[in-house]
């Protein structure tokens, strides 16, 4: 990351030789997603944190010499790449060490706890990247097919110094380039959107994780064209109420044949499918908007309030209000 010494100069959250201003600065810009806590006391010494977070993700360029325990906090799942901008940090993810650099990243995975200890007299400054389990999943499910049957787990240490994980290097340097570069087009969500998108699908065909077998397959079959039809009345419907009854229809086949072939190829039956799509293009909407959450919802065909708000939790681990109050 040598190609950009002060990345997010614009984006200042916090400055201060007070350490606990650091730490605090960092449960807010990761959206409570993590609880920080000193290794070995607060110390002394110069502490900065600068951070954008925005739809899907979180980033923040740090400057500390505080040695830092970091724990997912209880109901988000949250992934994180450190990776070293100069200097070196000596880190753990329960018994995995790695020495992080601009050559190592470090991944740590939804409810996995991280010791970062930056190498003293080294002038450490690192990034340290959020991303939202759903897109990770969400990537996996473009990639095969469908989603995944159980957590995505990398592993620890990211070798940046590959051709793989030179574009993994490259793809976080081009969204920092972005976020610094004030041009209006890049705070756009859907713009980030594609931005990670790309980021994560080369974390996940570069980085050894537990479903790595699957992605070696080679790419995936195209879905049945019953299932193609069905896919599509979905997108073209999903602001109206939708019944198994009308997915089968489009389909040209039973509703139990669709169901069969839903959970074949996506892994959930149909409704489930416009439920998470429908819940996703909301959360979306909340955070590019400033309508009332019940004007979003509406519009996207909830007709009920308070189910709507326990599916949303389900889903994201936080209320609709959550993540309004993030805009």
């Amino acid at each position: 990351m040598n190609a950009v010494p002060e990345p997010l100069r614009t984006y200042l959250i916090s400055k201060s030789r007070n350490p606990v201003d650091l730490l605090n600065a960092a449960t807010l810009l990761f959206g409570g997603s993590i609880a920080t806590s000193p290794l070995d006391g607060l110390g002394s010494g110069d502490h900065e944190l600068r951070g954008v977070a925005a739809h899907g993700f979180a980033v923040g360029y740090f400057v500390s010499p505080l040695d830092v325990r970091v724990a997912s906090a209880e109901g988000r799942r949250s992934y994180f790449v450190n990776i070293g901008v100069s200097g070196a940090i000596s880190a753990a993810r329960g018994s995995l060490r790695a020495t992080l650099d601009r050559s190592t990243a470090g991944v740590v995975n939804p409810g996995d706890s991280q010791e970062l200890r930056p190498v003293p007299a080294r002038g450490t400054r690192f990034l340290g990247l959020r991303l939202d389990a759903a897109l990770v999943d969400q990537e996996f499910s473009a990639l095969t097919g469908h989603p995944p049957l159980s957590p995505i787990r990398f592993d620890f240490a990211l070798d940046l110094a590959t051709s793989k994980g030179r574009a993994v290097r490259l793809l976080v340097r081009a969204l920092l380039e972005q976020l610094d570069s004030g041009d209006p087009l890049f705070q756009r969500t859907d713009v980030q959107r594609s931005q990670l998108r790309a980021l994560v699908t080369a974390l996940l065909l570069t980085q050894p994780h537990s479903h790595t077998a699957e992605l070696r397959d080679g790419p995936p079959p195209g879905h049945p064209r019953a299932v193609r039809a069905a896919l599509a009345f979905i997108e073209a419907n999903l602001t109206e109420h939708i019944s198994l009854g009308d997915i089968a229809r489009a389909a040209h086949c039973s509703p139990r044949t669709i169901s069969s072939a839903f959970r074949n190829r996506l892994g959930l039956p149909p409704l489930s499918y416009v439920r998470n799509l429908r819940l996703d293009r909301i959360r979306a909407d909340i955070l590019a908007s400033t309508d009332p959450i019940g004007t979003i919802a509406y519009r996207w065909g909830v007709s009920h309030l308070g189910r709507f708000a326990s599916a949303y939790r389900d889903r994201f681990a936080e209320l609709p209000s959550d993540t309004a109050a993030r805009r």
